[in-house]
């Protein structure tokens, strides 16, 4: 073969397997190498070289896919969520208000403990920096109802008035997301069950003030987490 005709089969073969990479390296392998990259480091190491890394591939196939790292993070964001709080709401399903109300607390202070950079990212870091917005534009946290789909829950099964409901609410979310910032900075010294315990029993004592008494220990709700 002549040498150009060589050299001209050698780049199109070459160019043949970079597209065939293209192709297998979809965006969910992408997103699930962040997520472990994230997950084991922290969002520092969620970079597109140490991703390709991680897939064996070159860094054009997760460039192709997302075209920055903004984007990445963005989609990232919204796959962490996920991945953490996936099948929560399954989980939930049938039982009691305030039985939901301590199953999705105690996976918080679970995905704290046990996911701690995934938590730092989604919850403690300033999204400006990390995903270059803010998931609820500029209006201030404490204007938003806290846990708005858990009061509406208490509401219909409980003949309360919604003030009282919603004063409950974000009291015990309050503590709890309070708890879960103190057990990483302290560098989780505080075990998760007894951390799950704690936020059991304020949210046990601020329900009862308004007049819901749970029906489940805190055992029966903790159990095989």
């Amino acid at each position: 073969m002549h040498k150009g005709a060589r050299l001209q089969a050698l780049l199109i073969g070459r160019k043949g397997i970079e597209m065939g990479r293209k192709t297998q390296i979809t965006r969910e392998m992408i997103l699930n190498a962040a997520y472990e990259l994230l997950d084991e480091s922290g969002s520092s190491s969620v970079a597109i070289k140490l991703i390709a890394e991680k897939l064996g591939c070159s860094t054009q196939p997760v460039s192709w896919q997302f075209g920055s790292m903004n984007e990445l993070k963005k989609e990232l964001y919204s796959y962490a969520s996920r991945r953490v709080f996936c099948g929560l709401e399954e989980e939930m399903q049938g039982k009691d208000a305030i039985e939901a109300f301590f199953i999705s607390g105690i996976r918080y202070l679970s995905v704290a403990c046990d996911h701690p950079n995934v938590f730092r990212f989604l919850v403690v870091d300033d999204p400006m920096d990390t995903i270059g917005e803010r998931p609820y534009g500029d209006t201030s946290m404490f204007s938003l109802q806290f846990d708005e789909e858990a009061v509406k829950i208490f509401a219909a099964q409980y003949d309360i008035p919604g003030d009282q409901i919603s004063e409950m609410v974000r009291d015990t979310v309050i503590y709890t997301h309070g708890l879960a910032l103190m057990m990483i900075f302290d560098g989780q010294k505080l075990p998760k069950k007894e951390a799950c315990r704690m936020m059991y029993n304020v949210g046990v004592k601020l329900s009862k003030g308004i007049g819901i008494i749970p029906q489940s220990d805190f055992e029966s709700l903790y159990r095989g987490r």
